[in-house]
Order: C-alpha cells, then sequence, then structure tokens
C-alpha cells in the first residue's frame, strides 16, 4: 500500500471529527456457555475486518507523543477461549524505535459473520525490555470476562456494540457513524467509520476507518489526546 494511500484514508478520518457520545452499546456480549464451537469457527473472513493467516500490516504515526510504529500480524496460531476456536494476531507497538508494548489478541467469528473479541494478553516494557505492566489483559471467561462483537456482519449507521468486558479493565465501546465510498484503495472502495470510547477514560474518544477488503487503515483521537496511527504497508503471505 502505497504512504498516498494511508495519508488519503488520514483525510477522510480527520474531516468526521464531530464528538458525541454514544448511546447504550448493543452486543453485550454471550455466556461463556453459550458461545462453544461449531457456531464459531477460527476463520474469520468478514470483509470489513479480514483476519488472514500470513498477513501483516504496519502502521506509523504519534502515541503518547512520541513517533509510533505499530506492527501487526495474523498468526497460523489458534486456541480455544471459553470452548471457542479463537485466532491468535500479535501486534508490537514501537515507541521511537523501541518495543512499547507486545499485545496478543484472539478473535473470532460466528455462523453469521460477526467478528468476536475474545480477550487479550498484552505487557507494556521499559526502554530494557523489562515488563512493567500488564494491565489491560483479559480473556472471555475468566473472572468475569466477556467477549463482544468487534465487527458486525453487516454494518449499519447507529449501530453500537461493546467490544469486551473486564470490569474496570477492558470496557471498550464502538459506534458506526458513517459508511460511504473512498479512494482508499479503489474509486469504488467502501469505507466504514467508528467512535470508539471507554466509560475508564470518559474525556477520551477515537475514530477508526475501515476499509472494505483491507480492515482498518486509519485511528486517531479525536477528543482527549493528539495521538494517530496510519496504514504504511499491508502483506500478505497465504502460503502455509
Amino acid at each position: 500500500m502505497k504512504r498516498s494511500i494511508a495519508r488519503t484514508a488520514l483525510a477522510l478520518l480527520v474531516s468526521a471529527t464531530t464528538v458525541v457520545a454514544g448511546p447504550t452499546a448493543r452486543g453485550q456480549g454471550l455466556d461463556a456457555a453459550s458461545t462453544a464451537s461449531p457456531r464459531f469457527s477460527a476463520r474469520i473472513d468478514n470483509p470489513w475486518f479480514p483476519v488472514t493467516p500470513g498477513t501483516i500490516a504496519v502502521y506509523t504515526g504519534v502515541k503518547d507523543g512520541k513517533e509510533a510504529r505499530d506492527v501487526v500480524t495474523v498468526t497460523r496460531e489458534t486456541t480455544t477461549i471459553a470452548r471457542t476456536p479463537c485466532r491468535a494476531v500479535r501486534d508490537l507497538l514501537y515507541l521511537e524505535g523501541k518495543l512499547a508494548e507486545r499485545t496478543t489478541d484472539w478473535y473470532t467469528q460466528d455462523a453469521a459473520g460477526n467478528v468476536w473479541y475474545f480477550g487479550e494478553r498484552t505487557a507494556e516494557l521499559d526502554k530494557r525490555g523489562r515488563v512493567t505492566s500488564t494491565e489491560g489483559s483479559w480473556q472471555a471467561g475468566v473472572d468475569g470476562g466477556k467477549p463482544g462483537i468487534f465487527m458486525p456482519a453487516r454494518p449499519r449507521v447507529g449501530d453500537s456494540f461493546r467490544q469486551e468486558f473486564y470490569k474496570g479493565h477492558a470496557e471498550d465501546h464502538f459506534r458506526i457513524i458513517d459508511l460511504f465510498e473512498s479512494t482508499v484503495s479503489t474509486p469504488t472502495a467502501n469505507a466504514l467509520l467508528t467512535r470508539e470510547w471507554t466509560p475508564l477514560e470518559p474525556d477520551v474518544i477515537d475514530h477508526k476507518l475501515y476499509v472494505r477488503g483491507i480492515g482498518a487503515v486509519s485511528e486517531r483521537t479525536v477528543k482527549g489526546a493528539d495521538e494517530h496511527l496510519e496504514l504504511v504497508s499491508l502483506r500478505r503471505n497465504r502460503t502455509p
């Protein structure tokens, strides 16, 4: 993906910065006992958030006031969480060239095509590579953790969902605020804009832009901070 594509995505994101509090979220998470296969699969082909093994996406921008580079890799690893098969996605965040955070996220897809988020294992690192915090780590079915919808199969403007729930630690929500055509990948590519927030940080609101067939291409904090990341390269390796 060329840098001009990412810049176009960022421009689209910045142009939609109206801050409106979201409604009560839908998709409050399934009871762990009801989320067993074969209703769910680690094969995730939702066009708005394809999780294809071998995919490597690189984002650059600013986070915590520092130059940031985020490398997201869809692994070939699966794990069972709350009796549900999940795909592992590795996320490495570098700040000013140093690895600052490493995360493994777990996703699954239901029979209707909705992508669910089943947890994350995260660690913040100091400049010497030592773990300083694992705050935000959670897993569905453990200590009250519940899964949430990360991307619906058929998104509609106004739809709102809870992505995750681990009380006091992970309570992200999002709302779909626009669906439109853009030139991010092709002149007819469909784009989706979301607003994200958490009651744990009520003064912070993010916007995230997705492109059909690609996934997330840009993210920006529009209230409470000056942080942004944009997609600068995408590589898919489908070989075993």
